[in-house]
């Protein structure tokens, strides 16, 4: 609870974030501390027989700024508040993060039962994961497009051509690639072989059948030599694998992934909200492995329990799939200097 009155420091904090615009009572400072997502005041020492006293630092106040501009009544800060977390980079802001993450891994799973699937290769463990991704899938229904696909629509409207990887599926969340995936997700890759997989992605992926012939020409050279062609995926050991990844990386891994992860979409965010003014942008995004790998998978933010579990999957990739995090580093890189030539020539447009 907050104090009766605040301290001296905390009514500065407070008329500080009112001069932003915004406003922040005692009791949302104390609520904000209690979650960890803002400091509290340093004290200083005045010197001998002067006692001490509590100072605004900078990045307290900006802090608390961003905390009033998007605190909502009855609302969840969600990611924001992991951003916050992730920023703190300490043992116990970390342990809210991880426990928050796996929550986000978590939730699609609760009405699968998935945790009474009995250990093993058994008929009945078998049956067991065919019957949780059943459960995973009930109710589902699989859009007509992706946000890939979406773009494109409005794009081809007006009259604008986007560029298309020749290795581009067109849509990712196709009817075909559910069932196997929701498998997957369930007993990890294992659970599904090989041969099913490339028969869903030929359905949902026609008129490519060259692409889908060289792909299970290499997992068959791959077979030969005794190696695993999906060993490297976060699939590989299907939630379980998932929940792994977060419980075992240690705390400054794990708040650098979210941190990345997060500034990524938030930078990408604002790149798409200029592209409908200026549609050029998205041909650059475009013309990058991230744009499959990542921004058509869970890279654009939205709010609520989706976007939790965006930010949680793309979490997992940074710290398991050799090669993923430097991808998202390097793409990052480039839509901050996107964006700055942006800003660039609307200042000198005024737009």
């Amino acid at each position: 609870m907050a104090r009766a009155k605040p301290s001296a420091a905390d009514t500065a904090l407070i008329a500080e974030v009112r001069k932003r615009g915004f406003s922040a009572t005692p009791t949302q400072l104390e609520r904000w501390r209690e979650q960890a997502w803002l400091p509290r005041n340093p004290r200083e020492w005045l010197g001998q027989g002067r006692g001490s006293s509590s100072g605004l630092r900078p990045e307290i106040v900006d802090r608390a700024v961003w905390l009033a501009a998007l605190s909502r009544p009855g609302k969840s800060l969600g990611v924001v508040g992991w951003v916050f977390w992730a920023l703190n980079d300490n043992k116990a802001s970390a342990k809210r993060l991880r426990a928050a993450l796996l929550t986000a891994l978590d939730r699609p799973f609760t009405r699968t039962r998935i945790g009474e699937i009995p250990d093993g290769d058994s008929d009945e463990a078998f049956q067991a994961r065919e019957e949780a991704a059943a459960r995973l899938l009930k109710g589902r229904r699989a859009p007509k497009r992706d946000f890939d696909g979406t773009l494109r629509e409005y794009a081809a409207e007006a009259g604008f051509d986007l560029p298309r990887s020749p290795f581009s599926v067109p849509n990712m969340y196709h009817q075909a690639l559910l069932e196997p995936g929701a498998r997957m997700m369930v007993g990890g890759t294992d659970h599904v072989s090989f041969d099913e997989i490339l028969d869903s992605w030929e359905t949902a992926w026609p008129h490519h059948a060259v692409n889908i012939e060289a792909l299970r020409a290499f997992y068959r050279d791959a077979e030969l030599a005794g190696a695993d062609a999906m060993a490297q995926s976060p699939m590989a050991g299907g939630m379980a694998g998932l929940r792994r990844a977060v419980e075992d990386a240690d705390d400054p891994a794990l708040c650098a992934a979210v941190r990345t992860c997060t500034k990524a979409s938030g930078t990408l965010t604002e790149l798409l909200k200029r592209a409908i003014h200026e549609p050029v942008i998205l041909t650059r995004l475009m013309n990058h492995v991230m744009w499959d790998q990542w921004v058509r998978t869970g890279g654009v933010l939205v709010d609520g329990h989706a976007g939790e579990a965006a930010v949680a999957l793309s979490t997992v990739q940074f710290l398991i799939v050799p090669g993923w995090a430097e991808d998202l580093e390097r793409y990052l890189a480039f839509m901050e200097t996107l964006l700055i030539v942006q800003r660039t020539d609307a200042a000198f447009t005024g737009q």
